[in-house]
This record gives C-alpha cells, sequence and structure tokens, in this order.
C-alpha cells in the first residue's frame, strides 16, 4: 500500500491550496482517514480526521478554512486549504488507518508535502 502526496507549494497570505493523497493497493477496510502536519520543530498533530463514521473534526486552527474531502472511485483524498495564514507553513501528511482480512491494524502514512505560506 502506497499513499501518495501532492499539491504542496509556496503561497502567499490569504490563497489558497489543494493537497491530494492517492492510495494505491489492497488498503483494506478503512477505519479513519486524516491529514496531518508537522511544522519546524514542533511535533506532528492531527488537523483533519475523517472516522468512518463520516463526519470530519478539525483542529481548531484550520476550522472553517480547511476542508476535507475524499473521491471513492479514485481513491483519493483532498485538503482545501484556503485563506491560508504563514502559521500554516509546514510539512502536511495524509494517514490512513485500516484492518486487513485478519482483523490487524494497519497504519498508512504519506511521505509528506511542504507547503510555505509567505506573509
Amino acid at each position: 500500500v502506497q499513499l501518495q502526496a501532492s499539491g504542496g507549494g509556496l503561497v502567499q497570505a490569504g490563497g489558497s491550496l489543494r493537497l491530494s493523497c492517492a492510495a494505491s493497493g489492497s488498503i483494506g477496510r478503512i477505519r479513519q482517514m486524516a491529514w496531518y502536519r508537522q511544522a519546524p520543530g514542533k511535533k506532528r498533530d492531527a488537523i483533519a480526521v475523517l472516522p468512518n463514521t463520516g463526519t470530519t473534526n478539525y483542529a481548531d486552527s484550520v476550522k472553517g478554512r480547511f476542508t476535507f474531502t475524499r473521491d471513492n472511485a479514485k481513491n483519493t483524498m483532498y485538503l482545501q486549504m484556503n485563506s491560508l495564514k504563514p502559521e500554516d507553513t509546514a510539512v502536511y501528511y495524509c494517514n490512513v488507518q485500516s484492518t486487513d482480512w485478519w482483523g490487524r491494524l494497519n497504519d498508512y502514512w504519506g511521505q509528506g508535502t511542504l507547503v510555505t505560506v509567505s506573509s
């Protein structure tokens, strides 16, 4: 299983970016999908979590600005980021937790994509 993240880049404050994360391989039964980010010198934090119940939970820092969507037909998840701020600068990671045929929990990560927001 591979998660391929893309869409990062340099953007001015107030701008927008859309991150994509495409999954390939037999990922199993998905329990949760999420986007994380890690700013320089800080720990990796979840910013948008979509459990299999279907309701996305957003971190307060991104609520109202970021939107998590998925396209099941393309096995792809997206993070639309609007009204970007310099403090959004970070490496963004996609994550999928799933169970396999035997019920074992798997935790898959994308390689990370850098978002830099200039002031």
